[in-house]
């Protein structure tokens, strides 16, 4: 019987969000495939330094252990098969529990998102990412930090996710409100809206999934824990609290901030990635902490 996938937590990665690939990105896009190609082969015995998402990654296995087979990480990337040992030597030389990958020699990466029924997907391509936004799925484009400090040694314990709220966990439909009318228009409705809940955005399936996985075990040993870091604050955050009781979802810690400048929080809080739909608070908070972007849906499909 074939091995399925339909109940695990599916992450799909890109080489570039795994590894620090960004010299090889600058030969392709300077000197094109061909060069690419032979550097990346002649270089196949190399290891890669670890990238942004290389924590998540490893503290994922963590889900796995003790005879639990609860996430499964898969490579999605736009190498060919014969350009990709370099990838797969590193995966081995850092002991990372990968043995799948979609391989697309430079084609769309979309489409197999869906059929590897992939819950989330990390990539430091904007097109990968917004395409898979657009089929629906919880995508973020990796920020990449140069002074953002990357031990491969280090144990992580419990994995740790923070979420923008609007535009994130909710649609956008509240922020759009914001943008268009100003902040008193924003608070006068979600006060008037605090009964109703807000409506899905591209990390509601994805928070569910996690709130799942936490409840198969008792709180106080939780291999995940979130928190959700919003600029919205009282009286706004009344319509979030009732939201997140009727989809019957925790989460751990709960940010109010009103404005208050996110990183510091994010710092403290320890998070192992953070996803906001705002590049001022991603490039901000990436100096601290891994972070992502989630680009709006695009309205031209």
């Amino acid at each position: 019987m074939a091995l399925t996938l339909q109940d695990k937590l599916v992450v799909g990665i890109s080489s570039r969000a795994l590894f620090d690939l960004e010299e090889e990105n600058r030969i392709f896009e300077t000197m094109g495939l061909e060069e690419y190609s032979k550097y990346q082969i002649e270089n196949e015995h190399k290891i890669l330094k670890p990238g942004t998402a290389f924590p998540l990654v490893k503290a994922l296995h963590n889900l796995n252990k003790d005879g639990n087979y609860l996430t499964e990480i898969i490579i999605m990337s736009k190498n060919s098969a014969d350009t990709s040992l370099r990838i797969f030597n590193s995966i081995k030389h850092y002991g990372l529990d990968i043995t799948r990958a979609a391989l697309v020699s430079g084609k769309s990466i979309s489409p197999y998102l869906t059929a590897f029924k992939t819950d989330l997907f990390l990539s430091a391509d904007e097109n990968d990412v917004q395409e898979a936004i657009n089929a629906n799925i919880a995508a973020g484009l990796i920020c990449s930090h140069s002074n953002l400090p990357i031990d491969p040694d280090k144990t992580i314990d419990q994995i740790r996710i923070a979420f923008d709220g609007d535009a994130v966990i909710f649609s956008d439909e509240s922020e759009r409100i914001y943008q268009a009318e100003g902040l008193e228009a924003f608070a006068a409705h979600e006060e008037e809206n605090a009964q109703n809940p807000l409506p899905e955005g591209p990390f509601a399936k994805l928070l569910k999934l996690i709130s799942m996985i936490q409840a198969n075990f008792p709180e106080s040993e939780a291999p995940i824990r979130t928190a959700l870091v919003t600029a919205r604050s009282a009286p706004a955050h009344e319509r979030v609290v009732r939201t997140l009781r009727a989809w019957n979802v925790r989460i751990d810690e709960a940010f109010f901030l009103g404005g208050i400048e996110k990183s510091e929080i994010l710092k403290a809080f320890d998070a192992n990635i953070f996803f906001d739909d705002q590049q001022v608070h991603t490039d901000r908070a990436s100096k601290f902490v891994p972070s992502a972007r989630v680009p709006y849906r695009s309205t031209e499909q």
